[in-house]
């Protein structure tokens, strides 16, 4: 039996062949990925044009001051590369198959496999977030990886997942995960 369920335009979940299969998109909006594509291009162009013209400063304090601009930026540059390669290709892909959960961070077929065995798996619930912390506000914006919104615990330890969903979209994902749970 196949039922596929569209919670959202970024989540969806199959069930086939007995096994449960929900997957989450970090985004469903193109124009913020082009513009954060963008900043990636105009801050690597930046980059390259500094560390380029290193070699022709004489000066040792000045040559210190853009070594530390280039730690900085190559930070940066690490930061937003992998933003953007997970608003672009990423997805999270979570599934029960066989008595676990398996959760995956995908980007193009890459990321690491997490299996949680369903026997010891509980407090699946909804991250709340705090109006006026700077933290949540901030782990919601488009410009970061992170913000997930949904937790359980398996062997007392904390797993969250389902990046900056809206309640809503949790709530859903929390009601169809709960039904697989307990069958």
């Amino acid at each position: 039996m196949e039922n596929i369920q569209l919670i959202s335009k970024r989540s969806s979940v199959l069930i086939k062949d007995g096994v449960f299969s929900l997957v989450i998109l970090p985004t469903d909006d193109k124009k913020k990925t082009n513009l954060l594509f963008l900043w990636l291009l105009a801050w690597t162009i930046s980059g390259v044009i500094v560390i380029g013209n290193y070699f022709t400063i004489t000066q040792d304090k000045a040559k210190l001051l853009l070594i530390i601009w280039i730690a900085f930026w190559a930070y940066f540059e690490f930061k937003i590369v992998r933003v953007f390669m997970w608003k672009r290709f990423g997805k999270e892909k979570l599934w029960i198959k066989n008595g676990l959960l398996l959760y995956k961070e995908d980007i193009n077929g890459r990321g690491k496999t997490k299996e949680f065995d369903l026997n010891l798996i509980s407090n699946l619930e909804l991250i709340t977030l705090t109006n006026g912390s700077i933290a949540d506000t901030f782990s919601q914006t488009f410009w970061v990886k992170g913000g997930e919104r949904i937790q359980f615990t398996c062997q007392s330890k904390v797993i969250k997942f389902g990046m900056q969903l809206a309640d809503d979209e949790a709530k859903k994902i929390i009601s169809a995960l709960n039904k697989q749970l307990k069958k």
